[in-house]
């Protein structure tokens, strides 16, 4: 009969496992908070609805009311869970000292950050699939190369990842609270998500273009409302933002 070896032995799960592990854990966080679930679910499609059956705004574009705001929408979706989320979840994090607590696990610390982003990357999977299949019963008619469509996505998760953590490691939860909501609130109304850049003043235009929401909400309006190839103009702008914000996070972001 074989003995069964039953000596301890010590040590962390591979690198791996632990990173599922813990990208799971942030998800299920995430949606189980009321708060989040307001930014990233009912407030995108509470506007998407109500602008659409609501002539609020003018809006700019070929086709219906929905063709031009769920492009803006998907934008918005976007910014409240790499931007506005993260940063109030990691900067109460900081606060209450998960994230020095965590840091000092197995978990390496870029493993962390790389849970949240893939946090990050799930939870707006779940907000496309919803906007657009609303938007798709709206009426909306897309167009356009999806590829385009995921690099614009991919690269506004970067950038407002990136300025979400540069806020949440350097300034104070509470700080973080009321910038991060003040910044959301400026940028839905300010970033060609609802109301046209075309409808504000010539001489502040040429800078609300130059801001990652008004890149990100361009770039999807241009290809799936108007159908055009790749908007590289707004590439360009949030691959700026993206290199600028995350280096900034990787320089200035302090764990407690």
């Amino acid at each position: 009969m074989t003995a069964t070896d039953l000596t301890p032995r010590p040590g962390a799960a591979p690198v791996g496992r632990m990173l599922l592990a813990q990208t799971a854990l942030e998800t299920r966080m995430l949606l189980r908070n009321g708060e989040q679930l307001l930014l990233t679910v009912v407030i995108p499609t509470v506007l998407l609805v109500l602008f659409s059956a609501v002539d609020v705004v003018a809006v700019d574009g070929p086709g219906k009311r929905v063709d031009f705001l769920a492009p803006g929408l998907l934008a918005l979706a976007v910014m409240s869970t790499a931007f506005t989320g993260q940063a109030i979840a990691t900067g109460f994090e900081r606060r209450y000292g998960v994230l020095k607590r965590l840091g000092a696990t197995p978990l390496p610390r870029w493993a962390l950050l790389t849970a949240k982003t893939g946090c990050v990357l799930v939870t707006e999977l779940l907000q496309v699939l919803l906007l657009s299949a609303i938007a798709l019963g709206l009426g909306w008619s897309p167009h356009g190369n999806p590829l385009a469509v995921l690099l614009l996505l991919v690269l506004g998760t970067a950038a407002f990842s990136g300025l979400g953590l540069l806020m949440a490691g350097t300034l104070r939860a509470e700080a973080t609270l009321a910038g991060a909501n003040l910044v959301f609130i400026l940028l839905l109304l300010a970033g060609g998500v609802v109301v046209p850049l075309s409808k504000f003043p010539d001489a502040v235009r040429p800078v609300l273009e130059l801001l990652p929401i008004s890149a990100l909400s361009d770039g999807l309006r241009s290809v799936l409302q108007l159908g055009h190839g790749t908007p590289w103009a707004d590439l360009g702008i949030l691959a700026v933002w993206s290199v600028l914000g995350l280096a900034a996070a990787a320089r200035f972001f302090r764990w407690e």
